[in-house]
């Protein structure tokens, strides 16, 4: 099996690292972490690094763990969940563990939810992972 977990570094996603490392443990499965940096700006070298140093103490916890796990940035001018859904669908991932928080309908109307468009899309099961 073969599970992919979208993270931004927000504590729902760190829950969601953590549901996902328990499946990885439990099913013997390889574990893929992506971040999604969304380009918008000329100069995005201080989140690209935030995010890189994310992923390589993810990658050191899993080791420690004797987790199988893989970490990419992606970059791109898309959504984070249009490019997850992609992303998921192009390496045919079994599971996808996303972490979503509670927004009003004010906010889901003018920012959208990334969490919403990969439930609806992904091309596999997703399990959405909430802060209690």
């Amino acid at each position: 099996m073969n599970i992919l977990v979208g993270f931004d570094g927000s504590e729902p996603a760190k829950i969601a690292l953590r549901v996902a490392q328990k499946h990885a443990l439990a099913f013997n499965s390889d574990l893929d972490v992506v971040t999604v940096v969304v380009r918008h700006t000329a100069d995005q070298s201080e989140e690209i690094s935030k995010a890189e140093k994310a992923l390589d103490l993810i990658q050191d916890d899993c080791k420690k763990k004797g987790i199988s796990c893989r970490t990419k940035l992606l970059i791109r001018e898309t959504d984070a969940g249009e490019t997850l859904v992609e992303y998921a669908a192009k390496k045919a991932y079994e599971e996808l563990i996303i972490g979503v928080k509670k927004r009003s309908r004010v906010e889901k109307l003018l920012l959208g939810s990334n969490a919403q468009y990969i439930i609806l899309n992904a091309p596999c099961p997703v399990l959405s992972v909430r802060e209690a």
